[in-house]
């Protein structure tokens, strides 16, 4: 049988159970696409897809509608790389994204963003480069549901991790203890565990669970690291 993690989606995620692993889906090809939603299905019911634009990232991904094409159970959430994210949300709400995750870099007026995706019953996330300041993001963090660091250079998968981010979440999480976060990019078996000890809630995966030979198994050998390595919540 098939080993699913109960995460009904990623805002249920509890701080001080574990990091939680997130499958993330990155293709410009739709028939990529189905099979790697039919891959997941097989061992988790939450995803997360990754949108790109060919503007803000060099890399065009799969849209909208390629998404909307498909018939899944999976729960999902939306990782929106691109520019001008206002004008994707209303698509991917009808599609059936569960949560909206956008770019601090890629929105002049964020505040207006997350109050559109309100509107639509989309929960929110606010997502930052590694070289945005937690500074920058501090005035927002009370607005969203979560904050996810990209601890990589964003827009391809397999992209070179960047330690320094470590150190950034590290901060971040002392100084707000309670805001859930998440860190998305150049995650492999060898340094997931070192991100898991910092308490980040959620591990967004995508190359070291779909590029590998067996995917579930992949996913199952990173859960378990993860698991092991995050810290004991306070009695």
């Amino acid at each position: 049988m098939p080993v699913v993690v109960d995460i009904q989606c990623e805002e249920e995620m509890v701080m001080g159970k574990f990091s939680q692993i997130v499958p993330a889906i990155l293709t410009g090809d739709p028939k990529s696409l189905e099979t790697m939603i039919r891959q997941a299905e097989t061992f988790t019911n939450y995803v997360q897809f990754d949108i790109m634009d060919g503007r803000f990232v060099p890399s065009c991904s799969v849209g909208c509608e390629d998404i909307a094409a498909l018939s899944t159970k999976l729960n999902w959430e939306v990782h929106l790389m691109v520019q001008q994210p206002e004008k994707y949300l209303e698509c991917f709400q009808k599609a059936g994204a569960k949560k909206v995750v956008f770019h601090f870099e890629a929105a002049p007026l964020p505040g207006d963003i997350i109050s559109q995706a309100r509107r639509l019953g989309l929960s929110v996330g606010l997502a930052i480069n590694p070289d945005t300041p937690v500074s920058a993001i501090l005035p927002l963090v009370d607005k969203v549901d979560s904050v996810l660091f990209l601890a990589v250079h964003p827009g391809f998968y397999g992209s070179q991790f960047v330690p320094s981010v470590m150190d950034k979440m590290a901060q971040f999480h002392s100084t707000m203890p309670h805001a859930k976060i998440g860190v998305d990019g150049g995650i492999k078996e060898n340094n997931i565990a070192r991100i898991a000890q910092i308490g980040v809630d959620f591990i967004c995966v995508g190359s070291a669970i779909f590029l590998q030979t067996d995917p579930a198994a992949s996913y199952r050998r990173l859960a378990a690291l993860a698991q092991k390595a995050s810290p004991v919540p306070d009695r």
